[in-house]
């Protein structure tokens, strides 16, 4: 599924999509690659700078994804889930496909989740210290700070 139509591509000198501008009244919002608003309503040139700003590094960064807990009947539960901590792999128009974090373990099985094309708050920065990882028990969960 292509961008909506109303989205206006921002690509850098190479060519490489950067994000979106979406008409706002008199003015323009920066859209990322994952689809989300990275300013309010600002004029064009604003919107191109914080796009380029922005950049695709962030990509690069750990996130963490909000994964349904389902109930005995397999059905999400309600307001239910955990987060688990993900590393971006593939962004597209149609999907954003994220890995479990295996922190580069090349014997661990790797775990795949997609998730919709614009990301909504299921998928957002990890929130933890990355120089921390969890207990092997805990794996899933966001690791903890040992002072």
């Amino acid at each position: 599924m292509p961008a909506p139509t109303d989205w206006i591509e921002h690509r850098r000198g190479d060519r490489e999509l950067l994000g979106w501008m979406l008409p706002d009244g008199d003015g323009f919002v920066a859209i990322d690659l994952l689809g989300r608003a990275v300013t309010g309503s600002v004029d064009w040139l604003a919107a191109e700078e914080a796009i380029e700003s922005t950049g695709i590094g962030y990509l690069a960064e750990p996130f963490e994804l909000l994964l349904d807990d389902s109930g005995a009947d397999g059905a999400p539960s309600e307001g239910s889930g955990h987060w688990v901590r993900v590393r971006v792999v593939e962004v597209s128009t149609d999907r954003v496909l994220v890995k479990k974090e295996d922190w580069g373990d090349v014997t661990a099985t790797a775990v795949y989740y997609s998730a919709p094309f614009p990301v909504a708050d299921r998928l957002r920065p990890f929130a933890g210290d990355v120089h921390v990882l969890p207990a092997a028990s805990d794996s899933t969960d966001r690791p903890t700070i040992e002072r």
